[in-house]
């Protein structure tokens, strides 16, 4: 009875009173009933991948969006954990159970000897070494074809579910998870200290945190969170091709990232969600399905900077003048501290600058 009491008054208190969680929460359970109302493949396919590439985003957004550190070969993580997990399973015949864990492992490893070389490089000299650690790592695929697969990859890997709804869930559920956690992440003090570095990294070494340690723990969190979406996407398509390396993946994360908004984890989330099927809708339109796409992407951020959400936020949830607390355009006054939100917001509209 305590539990059920705690939770009506968790939802009645923090996601009835936003418009944006409680769309948040619709949306996560149409997604939980979705194989009840139909059981196309394709649609679960989608569905399913675009899970599994939101958490490759988010995990972009953890590293670049908040840490500031910004990486062009985020690829890089997703395709090493890919080929460790096909590899551990086609050639010591490993389930996925652990050749995923395996290969996010791995991805972490990757991040630190990516990290290390790169922590004395900024802004564009870091973003332009992030973009030769996959380059290189698809050549070496390419000089040892017999191992690696060449261009056609690795392919036969163990299913990830026996059946097609029951890979929707796995995916959906580590998505749900993965994602929930890089929010709690960046919700802490440790995401305090990675958005501080990110504003400001000299004052942040001045008040006596060891910028170099954090650094290095964001590039391994990134790496091991695109790692398991990485080894997930590979037993799910059931293969693992140096396309998982190419410079057009990395930009992807970014795009979903900067069209959801960046520094948010939710929204490379959304972005991913819009974005993914609209290309798969796209594709009855093959001659201009890029065009399209790009145009898309333009648009929106022609009319909203700053992403999707945070313009959602904007306008569904403005803040409280005082306490900066979120309230549901609705609201005469603050949930929080009571103070009359819209009539101040507006005084402030209409005030002369100083």
């Amino acid at each position: 009875m305590a539990a059920v009491k705690w939770v009506w008054r968790y939802l009645t208190g923090e996601i009835l009173v936003l418009p944006t969680r409680l769309a948040a929460v619709l949306i996560c359970l149409g997604l939980l009933l979705l194989p009840l109302l139909t059981q196309d493949p394709y649609l679960l396919r989608v569905a399913a991948l675009a899970s599994l590439l939101a958490v490759f985003a988010a995990s972009w957004d953890l590293l670049s969006g908040f840490a500031g550190q910004v990486n062009l070969g985020h690829a890089l993580f997703f395709g090493v954990a890919a080929y460790t997990s096909a590899l551990l399973n086609l050639k010591l015949g490993l389930t996925p159970w652990l050749t995923i864990p395996a290969g996010a492992l791995t991805a972490v490893l990757t991040a630190l000897l990516v990290g290390v070389p790169c922590l004395r490089l900024k802004g564009p000299y870091l973003a332009l070494a992030t973009l030769a650690f996959p380059i290189m790592l698809t050549g070496l695929i390419f000089a040892f074809p017999s191992f690696f697969g060449g261009e056609l990859g690795v392919s036969g890997l163990t299913r990830l579910g026996r059946t097609r709804v029951r890979e929707y869930y796995l995916t959906l559920g580590a998505m749900l998870v993965l994602t929930t956690a890089m929010w709690k992440i960046t919700e802490s003090r440790l995401g305090i200290i990675f958005h501080a570095i990110r504003e400001d990294e000299v004052a942040v070494r001045a008040s006596g945190i060891n910028t170099t340690r954090y650094k290095l723990l964001a590039f391994s969190l990134s790496g091991f969170f695109a790692g398991l979406a990485g080894g997930m996407y590979a037993h799910f398509l059931r293969i693992a091709g140096p396309s998982l390396l190419a410079m057009f993946f990395s930009f992807q994360a970014i795009i979903w990232t900067i069209f959801g908004g960046a520094a948010t984890i939710y929204g490379p989330v959304v972005g991913v969600f819009v974005l993914y099927p609209a290309l798969e809708i796209l594709r009855v339109v093959k001659e201009i399905r890029m065009l399209g796409f790009a145009l898309l992407v333009l648009v929106l951020l022609r009319f909203m900077p700053e992403g999707l959400v945070p313009w959602l936020e904007h306008r569904l949830e403005p803040e409280c003048p005082r306490c900066r607390a979120r309230n549901a355009f609705t609201r005469r006054a603050c949930r929080v501290c009571g103070t009359a939100v819209r009539r101040l917001a507006r005084r402030q509209e209409v005030a002369p600058p100083l």
